[in-house]
């Protein structure tokens, strides 16, 4: 999806279409539509002609997405799973594993890279129809996911507004390990937490959770990640990322601070 993103703004800046993009690679424009898409391997020589064909002759640009063809081979940890895990999510997961900072806007649930096993678990249950064996996989998706953000390998900002961490999730022990859990990582100097309280009221994401993806080491744009009950959207056209920046920006403005939202979490506790 990271490539293929690249390669569209490539294509469109160059003003061909998917037939003329096709056509010189020996394919066809449905190749040209699965590769911007994410939904096809690519091969290194397809991806040196079509950026010979769109005209980039940055030698640290190309050689950036040439590498980035090649990894895309190579299988991500996130692929044995794949008979638990929908396909739109699995390539989610793959453009997690590649960022270097995670902005989250969070609604109805503690972020999934900052739950608790049992919360996980909980939250993954009310799939009524995830089976047994597909919620243990995915709690298991949940927790290793987890690892990019622990390791210190990115920067994660968690914004979340005051009833997802109040809303009752598997019981009262359940909800204390949860809350507890938070506390504890808030205090890595990688990971932000801002609590927006209910005092705030209605304000500029009340339309639903968001992502904010970076990736500053590869040179390429951001994205949107944009979660939906059947699929997702991953937004990375400049209008679209500078809107949801801006609602983030406005977000952490009128949530607590890091510090007064350590307390407030703290005080949650003592009400259970």
């Amino acid at each position: 999806m990271l490539l293929g993103s690249e390669l569209r703004k490539c294509r469109e800046a160059k003003g061909l279409t998917r037939a003329e993009a096709g056509h010189y690679i020996r394919g066809s424009e449905s190749k040209i539509s699965r590769m911007e898409l994410g939904r096809v391997g690519f091969k290194v020589r397809d991806v040196e002609d079509l950026l010979k064909l769109y005209g980039v002759t940055d030698r640290e640009q190309i050689a950036t997405m040439v590498q980035l063809a090649r990894d895309s081979k190579k299988p991500g940890w996130w692929q044995a799973y794949g008979e638990s895990l929908p396909n739109w999510f699995q390539v989610y997961v793959g453009l997690e594993e590649a960022a270097t900072r995670i902005r989250v806007y969070e609604a109805q649930f503690v972020p999934g890279v900052l739950q608790t096993e049992d919360y996980a678990r909980s939250v993954i249950a009310l799939g009524n129809r995830v089976k047994p064996v597909e919620t243990e996989d995915r709690v298991a998706v949940r927790m290793r996911r987890q690892r990019h953000v622990l390791s210190g390998a990115c920067r994660l900002w968690a914004i979340i507004d005051e009833a997802a961490v109040r809303r009752p999730v598997g019981g009262p022990d359940i909800m204390r390990g949860q809350l507890e859990r938070l506390i504890e990582l808030s205090e890595r100097p990688n990971i932000t937490v801002q609590i927006i309280p209910f005092s705030e009221g209605a304000h500029a994401a009340a339309v639903g959770t968001f992502t904010i993806l970076r990736y500053p080491d590869f040179g390429l744009s951001d994205i949107v990640y944009l979660e939906q009950l059947t699929g997702s959207m991953c937004l990375d056209r400049r209008s679209d990322i500078d809107l949801y920046t801006m609602a983030m920006e406005n977000l952490s403005v009128i949530a607590d601070t890091p510090a007064r939202s350590t307390l407030r979490l703290k005080d949650m506790m003592n009400d259970l």
